[in-house]
């Protein structure tokens, strides 16, 4: 069996009466992106920061690459990166200068730290701007910057805390594909993100974190197929709402729901695809032409409104963490 890269043992850490990190355990393979998904004030960031050396928790053990880092912390770090929130880059020096102090840090030669600067803003396609000082930069230029200092160092383990909050949809894509590349040449990931389409299209197996507990985790799909089975979305005029549902409770003894906000009227897909079949031959029946009609599989939105009672990026209350527990599904 293999073992795993990352390995947190019932990690707790308070600050004052908030409990910030409340026992979490977890394990990620080698080679993998693995996601830890929470809103604001969960707790992902707290764990990140254990994790890489920079806080130390009240109870628990970590250990990346086999170093606990705890008892050895200089070692450890030589095994990661970290790539935080927000950019942690010189704005006054160029974008090359930035990658080369990062790569002398790591204790490489003058040499060796120009050769992998010249590497990283390559693969990072910053290459042709590598030269230009990094106050002239864009955003999202500024966090693929911060992105090529974390990997100067070629680190076995990499983490990423919301890498991509913050920046345009096109430079979001762009660090997608260079997560994926990272990977594909043997790094280990742990992303933490509010965003459940950047989960979905990035990670091997996710966490949800709430509350400072960690209160499930499994591949995208084993939480998805949790939910249970598909549903079918139909969508018609406010005058045809009333009789459609009355309709569709007909199709497989179900009774529909509908959502005021997307003004979806939503059905238990019982039978999959024949469900979508029956549904729309009940409304020609009653000559109720849909403006929308659809079959869908639960998202990770979906898993995590289910675990949680609210979004990914729902902000937290003055007290509210303190008041209301989450699921616990593990």
């Amino acid at each position: 069996m293999t073992q795993p890269i990352l390995r947190a043992d019932e990690i707790t850490k308070t600050y004052g009466s908030l409990i910030a990190l409340d026992h979490v355990s977890l394990e990620v393979e080698p080679g993998i992106i693995y996601g830890l998904l929470g809103p604001n004030g969960a707790g992902k960031t707290t764990l990140i920061r254990v994790m890489t050396t920079l806080i130390q928790p009240d109870s628990g053990r970590a250990h990346v690459a086999g170093i606990d880092v705890l008892a050895d912390p200089r070692t450890a770090r030589t095994r990661m990166g970290l790539a935080g929130q927000f950019a942690a880059v010189d704005s006054y020096l160029t974008g090359r200068e930035n990658v080369e102090m990062v790569g002398r840090l790591y204790n490489l030669s003058k040499a060796e730290a120009k050769r992998r600067a010249a590497d990283v803003l390559e693969r990072i396609h910053l290459a042709d701007d590598a030269d230009r000082a990094v106050r002239t930069y864009s955003g999202g230029m500024k966090r693929r910057l911060d992105l090529a200092a974390s990997m100067v160092g070629r680190p076995q383990v990499l983490f990423l805390d919301e890498p991509t909050t913050g920046i345009d949809p096109g430079s979001r894509i762009d660090l997608w594909d260079l997560i994926q590349d990272l990977v594909d040449d043997g790094t280990t990931i742990l992303l933490t993100t509010q965003y459940l389409d950047e989960a979905d299209r990035l990670t091997d197996r996710v966490g949800v974190i709430d509350h400072g507990k960690l209160i499930t985790e499994g591949t995208p799909a084993e939480l998805k197929e949790n939910m249970g089975g598909a549903v079918v979305e139909v969508t018609v005029a406010d005058h045809d709402r009333e009789q459609t549902m009355a309709a569709l409770a007909a199709v497989n003894g179900y009774r529909p729901t509908f959502e005021p906000k997307s003004k979806r009227i939503v059905l238990a897909a019982t039978h999959g695809p024949a469900t979508l079949t029956d549904a729309v031959r009940v409304l020609d029946q009653i000559n109720v032409v849909p403006e929308d009609i659809s079959l869908r599989r639960p998202t990770l939105d979906d898993v995590f409104l289910e675990l949680t009672g609210h979004t990914a990026q729902h902000e937290e209350k003055d007290g509210e963490r303190s008041r209301r527990p989450a699921r616990n599904t593990r």
